[in-house]
């Protein structure tokens, strides 16, 4: 294990701004036509990119949403430590740098022709495409678990979701104290691996501090997770008899829900009832990426994993949470850097240049346990001959250790978690 410091998280950084670095012939004119469609951390970071390090490519971002609620921070909001408009991002910035903004859904592809299909009837034709998606919700990959049935068992996972977000918030605020919250957590893959045990664990500080008699019930479709000893360390010392984890090999695979009844039904057909339940279902690429012909049997698209070009139709490079990935997790970090690369290696296309070679993939991602309590996973990646691989002893995790000997390292990891959101938001938004 490693420990993370101020200069390890300037490192990550570093290693991105490579890409924003490009040499100067990667900017040499063109009126190429670059479409990108969604408008979250990969859509809005690529957008924001081109017109930085391509200021002459025509740059189209096609996403119907006004703003963006972004899922990282919204578990903050749960505890009570955020609000919605402090995670509400909106794209005058990208405006205002030149991106011609489309608020309208993407509904359709034509590879052939090169054009994407509006809702309202139009056409917006491209060059290169840049398609950043996102995740859908794979509805009744548990009995029950239809649209309808996330008004009652809220999912809050969808990115730009911030209405189920704070639907959450008001049924946590509504539960009795006594009361059980339920956890239905998928397996892998799916996006923000970390997220729903730092949703745990801010729905513990939220209910330590307001329902102190409440309990929590995560029901998990795995055995592990990830940095699951730092998690598990946090809620034995801050959250002690709170939290009850029930892993697969335990029954833990919601496989059937009853939202009015509020009942989670497991595998081997145990009944959980809960006051208050938010169900993470299995989730695939977003549907346009599916209705395109772009995804494979696992339902995500497999990528060229030096230019991000999607492997089943030629001009769009697939950006973010929807491509195929593994082993590098889905998260708004490499979203983020990603999409530069997907950009460069676009615009050299374009120019007749072979793509610039992308040396390593960073992740870094933070999570919350309690206030001033942070913990952080570090992954180093690179392009192989089959995909993504991971680079072996390299990146890794917070050090464990009772909070008595860590606290000041607990509390400079959530400053730093505040510190990288800022960042990123910015580098996408502003």
């Amino acid at each position: 294990m490693t420990r993370l410091t101020r200069r390890a998280f300037g490192l990550s950084a570093a290693s991105a701004s490579l890409v924003l670095g490009a040499p100067a012939a990667l900017r040499a004119q063109t009126t190429a036509r670059l479409v990108i469609v969604g408008g979250g951390f990969g859509g809005a970071s690529a957008a924001r990119y081109a017109r930085i390090a391509f200021p002459n490519v025509a740059v189209t971002l096609i996403e119907p949403k006004s703003s963006f609620v972004t899922c990282p921070y919204g578990n903050l909001l749960l505890a009570g430590e955020r609000t919605l408009p402090q995670i509400t991002h909106s794209y005058a910035g990208l405006k205002a740098r030149g991106v011609t903004v489309v608020h309208d859904w993407a509904d359709g592809i034509d590879a052939t022709a090169k054009t994407v299909r509006l809702r309202d009837g139009a056409t917006v034709g491209y060059d290169k495409l840049i398609l950043s998606p996102g995740i859908a919700i794979r509805w009744n990959a548990i009995e029950g678990y239809g649209e309808g049935a996330a008004e009652a068992f809220p999912h809050a996972w969808v990115p730009g979701a911030g209405e189920q977000t704070t639907l959450l918030r008001r049924q946590l605020e509504a539960l009795p104290d006594g009361g059980v919250v339920g956890f239905a957590i998928p397996p892998n893959p799916f996006r923000c691996p970390p997220g729903p045990y730092e949703r745990i664990s801010m729905v513990a500080s939220y209910l330590k501090r307001h329902k102190p008699r409440a309990k929590i019930l995560a029901l998990d479709a795995k055995d592990a997770f990830s940095k699951q000893g730092l998690f598990q360390d946090a809620w034995n010392e801050l959250y002690p008899g709170l939290i009850e984890w029930v892993p697969l090999n335990k029954d833990g695979k919601v496989n059937r829900v009853e939202a009015q009844a509020k009942i989670f039904e497991t595998e081997l057909g145990t009944r959980h009832r809960v006051d208050v339940g938010n169900v993470i279902p299995p989730q695939s690429a977003a549907k346009i990426a599916i209705d395109a012909g772009l995804t494979n049997e696992t339902g995500w698209v497999p990528v060229n994993p030096r230019t991000f070009e999607a492997t089943r139709a030629r001009d769009i490079h697939v950006i973010g949470d929807a491509n195929v990935g593994q082993p590098m997790p889905k998260s708004g970090y490499i979203a983020n850097s990603t999409s530069k690369v997907a950009v460069a290696a676009a615009v050299a296309a374009l120019e007749g240049r072979p793509a610039p070679e992308p040396t390593v993939y960073f992740n870094t991602c933070y999570s919350h346990v309690g206030p001033e309590y942070g913990i952080s996973v570090v992954g180093v990646f690179r392009p192989g001959e089959n995909g993504f691989v991971e680079t072996p002893n390299a990146g890794g995790v917070s050090p464990r250790g009772p909070l008595a000997e860590r606290r000041e390292q607990r509390r400079l990891e959530a400053l730093y978690a505040d510190a990288w959101y800022s960042a990123i938001t910015q580098d996408a938004f502003s």
